[in-house]
């Protein structure tokens, strides 16, 4: 698990062929807009939350964010418990983020 800046996560991710973009907002977040091709599981959900993401493939990179990077952290440690190798954290979540957003609306 690694706390990356926004500048850090992008380029690392830019560079990644086996990046996986994870959201652990809740739905309301979410809702609000979210970074490009990121899948959504909802920190939240706890025992539901470390099942779905037990299920995800453990040798994907995954770039992990927020609203503000402290769920997101913790969400990396819960997937470095689960046998993930490579959990990217990004700093600040998407408050500090200034790169683009969809509406999923």
């Amino acid at each position: 698990m690694e706390d990356l800046t926004q500048e850090e996560w992008v380029e690392k991710l830019e560079n990644d062929d086996n990046a996986v973009v994870l959201d652990v907002r809740t739905n309301a977040e979410v809702a609000e807009g979210i970074i490009p091709n990121a899948i959504h599981l909802d920190f939240y959900l706890g025992d539901e939350f470390v099942d779905e993401l037990d299920e995800l493939d453990k040798d994907k990179n995954y770039y992990v964010y927020c609203r503000s990077g402290n769920r997101s952290h913790k969400a990396c440690e819960i997937m470095e418990e689960l046998g993930f190798t490579n959990a990217y954290n990004l700093e600040g979540g998407i408050l500090q983020w200034v790169g683009d957003i969809v509406d999923l609306e």
